[in-house]
């Protein structure tokens, strides 16, 4: 991508940031695949970083399909691998900790990189002894491993898979049993075409989450019409809407998220890259999110995919939609305020913005 910043300057906004909008699993390092397929005997087209690279990579605008379809690529390798799983969690944070993310909320879903007590498998995987139960226990254990040698924030959101909405009450369970163990809210991701209407398995899993006092947030607005914001906004109760960009179409359901504050996780290269947005930044619908001062943060999304860092983003919107430090500054408070942390650390990660911003604290929390 043109828009690539080089390692060797500094960063666009060189502060401690907040990301609530990133893919465990599109956010593999691709040496780390190539090492794991090597020691698990799996065969790849091709064995070099480069190569690889080039097969799990969207370098210009595509489909949300096509952008889907590079997870085939090599999910099989790390699905399934006790080892592969905790050391992805690992590295995610030793990656987030050299961007200057500060606190990070990080999404996937379990039944992907599990090999058993999941119909179908996925992957074509072989049978195994890997539960979505235990993929949540070892991601736990790789990213608050992360948090000690790294020193930042690291936290989980469970994500439900609008094509397989017999897997949505196991995702709200394993939410209920490790919310005091790192995962802090639920996800809905996936085909936005596929309503809960004639999917009910997603609503009765946001029913108990809201029952349970389980956080939530949807994809919603990215690639699908205002009506899915609505929906889970309306029907699913989320508290974020995972892109969002589409609700500007509605001028009415845009008002009234703009009066309730709702926080839309913005991921501007990935917009550009799955289609979603028109691939002319300067016509993205971040810019009237912006002027209309809705709540938003800036997110990678999947950086695997993308072949970005989240300098990549905060240095697009700084290029072509005019964002400033302060805006930075603004959209990261914003962020931290819509985290799903608790209220007392919610507040201590607010007080650590507001020291290294410079700011006086305007926080009630």
């Amino acid at each position: 991508m043109a828009e690539h910043c080089t390692n060797d300057r500094q960063p666009t906004f060189n502060k401690p940031k907040v990301e609530l909008h990133v893919h465990l699993d599109g956010a593999i390092r691709i040496e780390t695949i190539l090492d794991v397929a090597k020691r698990r005997g799996i065969s790849l087209p091709v064995d070099t970083v480069p190569a690889l690279k080039d097969i799990c990579t969207v370098s210009k605008p595509a489909t949300l399909t096509e952008f889907l379809g590079k997870f085939n690529e090599y999910m099989h390798v790390i699905a399934g691998d006790r080892k592969a799983i905790k050391r992805i969690a690992y590295e995610f944070v030793e990656t987030k900790a050299k961007e200057g993310v500060a606190y990070v909320e990080v999404r996937y879903s379990p039944h992907f990189l599990a090999n058993t007590g999941v119909e179908p498998l996925p992957w074509d995987q072989k049978e195994g002894d890997i539960t979505p139960d235990e993929v949540v226990r070892l991601v736990n254990e790789g990213l608050s491993e992360g948090e000690k040698a790294f020193k930042i924030k690291a936290r989980s959101i469970l994500c439900c898979m609008r094509h397989m909405p017999n897997w949505s009450m196991d995702v709200v369970e394993l939410c209920k049993k490790y919310r005091n163990d790192g995962v802090v809210a639920i996800d809905l991701a996936g085909d936005e075409s596929m309503n809960c209407e004639a999917y009910p398995g997603h609503r009765k899993a946001y029913e108990e989450a809201v029952k349970c006092g389980i956080h939530r947030t949807v994809h919603a607005g990215e690639v699908g019409p205002p009506s899915v914001v609505e929906e889970a906004v309306d029907v699913l109760k989320a508290e974020r809407i995972g892109h969002g960009y589409h609700t500007v179409k509605d001028p009415i359901l845009y008002s009234r998220l703009l009066k309730d504050n709702m926080h839309f996780e913005v991921c501007p290269v990935s917009s550009k890259l799955t289609g979603a947005c028109d691939p002319d930044f300067t016509k993205h619908p971040l810019i009237r999110f912006k002027e209309d001062k809705a709540n938003f943060s800036l997110n990678t999304d999947d950086p695997l995919i993308f072949d970005s860092t989240l300098d990549t983003d905060y240095e697009t919107v700084k290029k072509y939609m005019g964002f400033t430090e302060e805006d930075f500054k603004k959209l990261n408070i914003n962020a931290a305020q819509a985290s799903f942390l608790p209220e007392k650390e919610k507040k201590d990660l607010l007080n650590l913005l507001y020291e290294a911003y410079d700011m006086v604290c305007s926080t009630g929390l």
